[in-house]
């Protein structure tokens, strides 16, 4: 988990710990925006049916569009560190 001193000491990077935050900051705005565009299309629909209809179709696609990036995003950084720790793995078992 984070301690504080690691905000302070190089050795160990606090971003895998805090990357699963914005992810779900990311998923809950990409849902809140949804359901706004929902809305608006439900909206729409007394005005133009067709309208309406393809604009809450296309906010459903939205959603899910946006949580699937917001998931690659995170497993990208994820995994860059990752690479990193293994990277360090490898250079310390060399030096043995």
């Amino acid at each position: 988990m984070l301690d504080l001193r690691d905000l302070f000491q190089w050795e160990r990077f606090i971003t895998p710990s805090i990357i699963k935050v914005f992810y779900w900051l990311a998923v809950g705005l990409s849902v809140l925006f949804g359901l706004s565009n929902l809305f608006a299309g439900l909206w729409m629909m007394a005005v133009n049916p067709f309208g309406g209809l393809l604009m809450m179709v296309g906010s459903l696609v939205g959603v899910l569009i946006g949580i699937l990036t917001a998931r690659i995003i995170a497993e990208f950084i994820l995994i860059t560190f990752r690479i990193n720790e293994h990277l360090g793995a490898i250079r310390n078992r060399g030096q043995m």
